[in-house]
C-alpha cells in the first residue's frame, strides 16, 4: 500500500532506495496507471471532457472515477470507507520517515480535508477539482468539472463500473505473475 502511494513522487532510480515490498507497490502502481492511460473505457470519458478541458481531462477522470470508487466502497472492500480511511492515514503516518518529502506534503492536506472520504459524495468532488484547478500551472477549468459529471453522471458511472471490473482481474493476474 506505501509503495502504490508514493509511487507518483519516486522518480528514475529512486525505486531501488526502497525494500522489495514498496518497491513491488511502485511497480503495481505503474502497471495499473499504463492499464489506465491505455483502456478504452477511460478513452471514452476523457474523450467526453477534451473538448473544454484539454490536457486536464485525464485528471480529471481520475477523479470521476475516484468518486464512484469511494461511492460504492463497500462493494469491493470489507471495511467501510470510513475505516479504511482512518486505517490508511494511520499507516502512512507510521512509515513517514521513508515518505518522499512531496508525499508528506500532499498527505498533509489529504488527512486534514479527509480527501479520501470526501471523494464520496458530489460535494468532495467539487471541492477537489477546486483545489486541483488553484494548483494548476495553466488555465485549466477544473472547478467548472463538477458540472460535467452532474450532466454525464451515469455515461462516467457506467464506463467507471466496466473499467473497475477488468482492471481489478488485471491486476489479480499481475500480481499473481
Amino acid at each position: 500500500m506505501i509503495g502504490n502511494f508514493i509511487a507518483d513522487h519516486v522518480k528514475g532510480n529512486l525505486i531501488n532506495t526502497f525494500d522489495e515490498e514498496i518497491r513491488s507497490g511502485i511497480i503495481l502502481h505503474r502497471a495499473i496507471d499504463h492499464f489506465t492511460d491505455h483502456h478504452p473505457l477511460v478513452e471514452q470519458s476523457k474523450l467526453r471532457l477534451r473538448n473544454e478541458f484539454r490536457k486536464y481531462a485525464p485528471v480529471i477522470v481520475d477523479v470521476f472515477y475516484d468518486h464512484f470508487l469511494a461511492r460504492d466502497w463497500e462493494k469491493y472492500h470489507h471495511l467501510t470507507l470510513a475505516e479504511y480511511t482512518k486505517t490508511t492515514y494511520l499507516l502512512l503516518e507510521n512509515h513517514a520517515a521513508i515518505l518522499p518529502d512531496r508525499t508528506k506534503y500532499m498527505l498533509n492536506y489529504m488527512k486534514t480535508q479527509n480527501w479520501l472520504l470526501g471523494y464520496a459524495q458530489l460535494e468532495g468532488m467539487e471541492k477537489a477539482l477546486n483545489g486541483l484547478s488553484r494548483r494548476t500551472t495553466f488555465e485549466s477549468k477544473m472547478e467548472f468539472a463538477h458540472i460535467a459529471l452532474q450532466e454525464n453522471y451515469n455515461d462516467f458511472d457506467k464506463e467507471f463500473t466496466e473499467f473497475f471490473q477488468e482492471l481489478r482481474l488485471f491486476v489479480s493476474t499481475f500480481i499473481t505473475k
